[in-house]
Protein backbone atom coordinates (compact mmCIF):
# COMPACT_ATOMS: atom_id res chain seq x y z
CA UNK A 1 0.00 0.00 0.00
CA UNK A 2 1.12 3.58 -0.76
CA UNK A 3 1.97 5.88 1.43
CA UNK A 4 -1.01 8.02 0.11
CA UNK A 5 -3.16 5.22 1.31
CA UNK A 6 -1.85 4.75 4.67
CA UNK A 7 -2.35 8.13 5.43
CA UNK A 8 -5.61 8.88 4.46
CA UNK A 9 -8.23 8.16 7.24
CA UNK A 10 -11.64 9.46 5.13
CA UNK A 11 -15.22 7.83 5.19
CA UNK A 12 -14.87 5.10 2.85
CA UNK A 13 -17.47 3.66 1.13
CA UNK A 14 -17.11 0.29 -2.05
CA UNK A 15 -17.13 0.41 -5.58
CA UNK A 16 -17.65 -3.16 -7.24
CA UNK A 17 -15.53 -4.47 -3.95
CA UNK A 18 -12.71 -1.66 -4.51
CA UNK A 19 -12.61 1.22 -1.43
CA UNK A 20 -12.87 4.52 -2.37
CA UNK A 21 -13.54 7.69 -0.18
CA UNK A 22 -16.18 10.37 -1.71
CA UNK A 23 -14.36 14.37 -0.38
CA UNK A 24 -15.85 17.21 0.18
CA UNK A 25 -14.35 18.50 -2.68
CA UNK A 26 -16.36 16.35 -4.94
CA UNK A 27 -13.33 14.68 -5.60
CA UNK A 28 -13.25 10.81 -5.01
CA UNK A 29 -9.76 8.76 -3.66
CA UNK A 30 -8.88 5.51 -4.60
CA UNK A 31 -5.90 4.66 -2.11
CA UNK A 32 -4.62 1.63 -3.45
CA UNK A 33 -3.67 2.98 -6.59
CA UNK A 34 -2.79 6.71 -4.32
CA UNK A 35 -5.03 8.10 -7.53
CA UNK A 36 -7.49 10.94 -7.29
CA UNK A 37 -10.58 11.03 -9.78
CA UNK A 38 -12.12 14.38 -10.98
CA UNK A 39 -15.29 14.94 -12.92
CA UNK A 40 -16.47 17.87 -15.25
CA UNK A 41 -14.07 20.84 -13.57
CA UNK A 42 -15.60 22.46 -17.23
CA UNK A 43 -12.55 25.14 -17.27
CA UNK A 44 -13.49 28.36 -18.47
CA UNK A 45 -17.31 28.16 -18.46
CA UNK A 46 -17.66 31.54 -17.22
CA UNK A 47 -15.45 33.06 -20.29
CA UNK A 48 -17.16 31.03 -22.34
CA UNK A 49 -20.63 32.45 -20.91
CA UNK A 50 -19.18 35.87 -21.29
CA UNK A 51 -18.80 35.11 -24.82
CA UNK A 52 -22.22 34.69 -25.06
CA UNK A 53 -23.11 37.76 -23.63
CA UNK A 54 -23.86 36.29 -20.01
CA UNK A 55 -21.67 37.75 -17.82
CA UNK A 56 -20.63 36.06 -14.92
CA UNK A 57 -17.59 36.51 -12.74
CA UNK A 58 -14.63 35.38 -14.68
CA UNK A 59 -12.75 33.43 -11.45
CA UNK A 60 -14.22 29.77 -12.16
CA UNK A 61 -11.19 28.45 -14.07
CA UNK A 62 -9.05 29.62 -10.58
CA UNK A 63 -10.95 28.72 -8.29
CA UNK A 64 -11.74 25.11 -9.46
CA UNK A 65 -7.86 24.53 -10.15
CA UNK A 66 -7.68 25.84 -6.44
CA UNK A 67 -9.44 23.51 -4.88
CA UNK A 68 -8.05 20.67 -7.33
CA UNK A 69 -4.84 21.52 -6.16
CA UNK A 70 -6.11 21.17 -2.09
CA UNK A 71 -7.47 18.05 -3.51
CA UNK A 72 -4.05 17.09 -4.65
CA UNK A 73 -2.17 18.31 -1.48
CA UNK A 74 -4.97 16.50 1.12
CA UNK A 75 -4.65 12.86 -0.53
CA UNK A 76 -1.01 13.15 -1.59
CA UNK A 77 -2.15 11.88 -4.74
CA UNK A 78 0.15 10.50 -7.22
CA UNK A 79 -2.44 9.86 -9.88
CA UNK A 80 -5.12 12.23 -10.95
CA UNK A 81 -7.52 11.25 -13.69
CA UNK A 82 -9.83 13.57 -14.75
CA UNK A 83 -13.24 12.02 -16.21
CA UNK A 84 -13.49 14.20 -19.71
CA UNK A 85 -15.43 17.38 -19.84
CA UNK A 86 -12.06 19.29 -17.91
CA UNK A 87 -12.49 22.04 -20.79
CA UNK A 88 -15.91 23.69 -21.02
CA UNK A 89 -14.92 24.19 -25.16
CA UNK A 90 -12.30 23.48 -27.62
CA UNK A 91 -11.65 27.14 -27.25
CA UNK A 92 -10.97 27.09 -23.59
CA UNK A 93 -7.35 26.99 -24.13
CA UNK A 94 -7.41 30.16 -26.16
CA UNK A 95 -9.33 32.27 -23.56
CA UNK A 96 -7.13 30.69 -20.05
CA UNK A 97 -5.59 33.13 -17.70
CA UNK A 98 -1.75 33.11 -18.63
CA UNK A 99 -1.41 32.73 -14.54
CA UNK A 100 -4.08 29.68 -14.28
CA UNK A 101 -2.48 28.14 -17.43
CA UNK A 102 0.77 27.66 -15.64
CA UNK A 103 -0.92 26.44 -12.22
CA UNK A 104 -2.69 24.19 -13.93
CA UNK A 105 0.64 22.50 -15.97
CA UNK A 106 2.51 22.63 -12.79
CA UNK A 107 -0.15 20.38 -11.13
CA UNK A 108 0.14 18.18 -13.90
CA UNK A 109 3.63 18.16 -13.79
CA UNK A 110 3.97 17.34 -9.77
CA UNK A 111 2.30 14.11 -10.09
CA UNK A 112 3.52 10.76 -11.70
CA UNK A 113 0.52 10.15 -13.75
CA UNK A 114 -2.25 12.79 -15.10
CA UNK A 115 -4.61 11.31 -17.28
CA UNK A 116 -7.26 13.50 -18.98
CA UNK A 117 -10.56 11.42 -20.26
CA UNK A 118 -11.88 12.75 -23.49
CA UNK A 119 -15.24 14.39 -22.77
CA UNK A 120 -18.24 15.38 -24.95
CA UNK A 121 -17.09 19.20 -24.37
CA UNK A 122 -13.18 18.58 -24.80
CA UNK A 123 -12.86 15.17 -27.13
CA UNK A 124 -9.61 16.40 -27.72
CA UNK A 125 -7.68 18.18 -24.45
CA UNK A 126 -5.21 20.78 -25.02
CA UNK A 127 -1.64 19.10 -25.07
CA UNK A 128 0.44 21.71 -23.83
CA UNK A 129 -0.96 21.41 -20.00
CA UNK A 130 1.36 17.51 -20.05
CA UNK A 131 -0.05 14.68 -19.00
CA UNK A 132 -1.76 11.98 -21.33
CA UNK A 133 -5.07 11.50 -22.97
CA UNK A 134 -7.25 8.46 -23.12
CA UNK A 135 -11.26 7.59 -24.04
CA UNK A 136 -11.18 5.12 -20.62
CA UNK A 137 -8.98 3.45 -18.90
CA UNK A 138 -9.39 0.15 -16.34
CA UNK A 139 -7.99 1.15 -13.05
CA UNK A 140 -7.77 -2.33 -10.84
CA UNK A 141 -11.38 -3.62 -10.63
CA UNK A 142 -12.84 -0.28 -12.14
CA UNK A 143 -13.63 1.17 -15.49
CA UNK A 144 -13.34 4.78 -15.88
CA UNK A 145 -14.66 6.96 -18.71
CA UNK A 146 -17.06 10.13 -18.82
CA UNK A 147 -20.49 9.49 -19.97
CA UNK A 148 -21.84 6.11 -18.30
CA UNK A 149 -22.92 3.20 -20.60
CA UNK A 150 -26.51 1.99 -20.47
CA UNK A 151 -26.90 -1.79 -19.63
CA UNK A 152 -24.80 -3.37 -16.51
CA UNK A 153 -21.53 -1.78 -15.94
CA UNK A 154 -19.91 -3.38 -12.33
CA UNK A 155 -16.44 -1.24 -11.80
CA UNK A 156 -17.99 1.84 -14.14
CA UNK A 157 -17.32 5.25 -12.24
CA UNK A 158 -17.94 8.15 -14.73
CA UNK A 159 -18.89 11.91 -14.22
CA UNK A 160 -21.39 13.68 -17.38
CA UNK A 161 -24.48 13.81 -15.32
CA UNK A 162 -23.48 15.78 -12.33
CA UNK A 163 -25.36 14.32 -10.10
CA UNK A 164 -27.48 16.26 -7.29
CA UNK A 165 -29.92 15.07 -4.36
CA UNK A 166 -31.90 16.88 -1.70
CA UNK A 167 -32.41 14.76 1.29
CA UNK A 168 -35.82 14.64 2.46
CA UNK A 169 -36.81 17.31 5.15
CA UNK A 170 -34.25 19.46 3.95
CA UNK A 171 -34.61 22.49 1.56
CA UNK A 172 -31.55 22.81 -0.47
CA UNK A 173 -30.39 20.02 -3.53
CA UNK A 174 -26.62 19.42 -2.97
CA UNK A 175 -24.05 18.20 -5.16
CA UNK A 176 -23.56 14.32 -4.40
CA UNK A 177 -21.79 11.00 -5.30
CA UNK A 178 -24.53 8.98 -6.76
CA UNK A 179 -23.87 4.95 -6.67
CA UNK A 180 -25.40 1.50 -5.87
CA UNK A 181 -22.12 -0.18 -5.01
CA UNK A 182 -21.36 -1.27 -7.98
CA UNK A 183 -20.96 2.03 -9.95
CA UNK A 184 -20.84 5.33 -9.24
CA UNK A 185 -21.28 8.78 -11.08
CA UNK A 186 -19.18 12.01 -9.74
CA UNK A 187 -20.36 15.14 -9.13
CA UNK A 188 -19.08 17.83 -11.07
CA UNK A 189 -16.13 19.37 -10.07
CA UNK A 190 -16.24 22.94 -11.57
CA UNK A 191 -17.11 25.71 -10.01
CA UNK A 192 -19.76 26.71 -12.20
CA UNK A 193 -21.20 23.24 -12.88
CA UNK A 194 -24.57 22.77 -12.01
CA UNK A 195 -26.60 19.31 -10.98
CA UNK A 196 -28.85 16.85 -11.95
CA UNK A 197 -31.14 15.41 -9.40
CA UNK A 198 -30.35 11.40 -8.76
CA UNK A 199 -34.10 11.09 -9.15
CA UNK A 200 -34.08 11.87 -12.65
CA UNK A 201 -34.45 9.62 -15.51
CA UNK A 202 -31.16 10.20 -17.56
CA UNK A 203 -29.55 9.03 -13.73
CA UNK A 204 -32.41 6.46 -12.75
CA UNK A 205 -31.81 4.67 -15.95
CA UNK A 206 -28.12 4.00 -15.18
CA UNK A 207 -28.94 2.63 -11.99
CA UNK A 208 -32.02 0.88 -12.81
CA UNK A 209 -33.96 2.23 -10.00
CA UNK A 210 -32.93 5.77 -7.38
CA UNK A 211 -29.19 4.89 -6.25
CA UNK A 212 -27.79 5.87 -2.77
CA UNK A 213 -25.88 9.41 -2.14
CA UNK A 214 -23.08 10.30 -0.58
CA UNK A 215 -24.10 13.90 -0.39
CA UNK A 216 -21.85 16.79 0.02
CA UNK A 217 -22.66 18.95 3.26
CA UNK A 218 -21.16 21.81 4.44
CA UNK A 219 -18.33 19.99 6.51
CA UNK A 220 -18.45 16.36 5.49
CA UNK A 221 -19.82 13.72 3.30
CA UNK A 222 -22.71 12.05 4.03
CA UNK A 223 -24.09 8.65 2.95
CA UNK A 224 -27.91 9.17 2.05
CA UNK A 225 -29.91 5.81 1.17
CA UNK A 226 -32.20 6.55 -1.68
CA UNK A 227 -35.06 6.08 0.79
CA UNK A 228 -34.43 9.99 2.28
CA UNK A 229 -33.54 11.14 -1.22
CA UNK A 230 -36.42 13.49 -2.20
CA UNK A 231 -38.25 13.60 -5.92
Amino acid sequence: MTEAARNHNKRACRVNGVTAHPLLSGALFVPDFAALLVADLHLEKGSAYAAGGQLLPPYDTRKTIARLASAMSETRAETVIALGDSFHDLGADNRIHDEDAETLATLVRSVADWVWIEGNHDPEPPARFGGRTLPDMQLGDLILRHEPMSGKADGEVCGHLHPAAKVVGRSRRLRCFATNGMRMILPAFGAYAGGLSVRDEAITSVFGRCPDAWVMGRDAVYPIPARRIAG
